[in-house]
């Protein structure tokens, strides 16, 4: 990989620019040093936030950025349902996943009625058992959609790795035979199309924690991808791996 090249950098965020509130000093060193030198964009899978919190939070370690810079599977699950003519579904989110929904869709209705179109799962840290059971009840019905923002499996935290929406699949599959019909989270490509139309994908380099989401989504477009060791993955996994990552590093203070 040609470093200089690469003018278009997309780095992850949870476990890979901070775990939790703490910073990952290295990497948040480069990009305050590459902030208007290279095009940087952030990547999270993690919709349990608004877009505004985590540019706030990047603000408060001194990386200053619009929401333009920010792509998160939020954004294609509102082109979809748009487009698709969706206005009546059943949210598995918490209050600011259903916030963001309503201010970017004043014309959705939330429902768990017989006129409910889909059940939209995100990364719900306010899940309760009568969400599970309200939302497994309506997947029982196969004219409802099963749509998902991502498919972490955990969300790694300073504590150690927490149960993420990927687990919650993992549920609804045992308990309704379902998977969901499409998710739009990484690795799904969807998630760069804005990117892609001003950039090819060797001018580009994916940075992030994990191989099953950040390094399957590099390879689904084509770009190089930067593994960091300061999230979900350890070096000892990488031995099973068919295709390694371009570059393995413990955070990008090593660049």
């Amino acid at each position: 990989m040609q470093l200089d090249g690469k003018t278009c950098f997309i780095f992850d965020l949870d476990g890979t620019v901070y775990l939790g509130d703490d910073p990952i000093p290295g990497t948040v060193d480069f990009i305050r040093r590459n902030l208007g030198k290279r095009e940087i964009f952030f990547l999270t899978n993690n919709t349990s936030k608004n877009l505004a919190d985590y540019t706030a939070k990047l603000a408060r370690l001194g990386i200053d950025i619009g929401l333009d810079r920010m792509l998160s599977p939020l954004l294609p699950l509102v082109d979809h349902l748009r487009d698709e003519g969706i206005t009546r579904i059943y949210p598995v989110g918490n209050a600011n996943f259903t916030a963001f929904l309503r201010e970017r869709m004043p014309e959705l209705t939330f429902t768990d009625g017989d006129d409910c179109q889909a059940v939209v799962l995100g990364y719900d840290t306010e899940l309760t058992y009568r969400k599970l059971e309200t939302s497994c009840l309506l997947l029982q019905r196969p004219e409802v959609l099963f749509l998902a923002t991502h498919a972490d499996k955990v969300c790694p935290s300073p504590r150690g790795p927490l149960p993420d929406a990927g687990s919650f699949m993992a549920l609804y599959e045992t308990a309704t035979g379902r998977t969901p019909d499409l998710v739009f989270g990484k690795p799904n490509t969807i998630l760069l199309k804005p990117l892609l139309k001003h950039f090819t994908p060797e001018e580009m380099v994916m940075v992030g924690d994990r191989v099953y989401t950040d390094k399957v989504l590099a390879e689904n477009a084509g770009m190089d991808f930067i593994l960091v060791l300061s999230g979900e993955t350890r070096r000892e996994q990488l031995a099973d791996l068919e295709r390694q990552p371009t570059l393995v590093l413990d955070d990008l203070g090593s660049l």
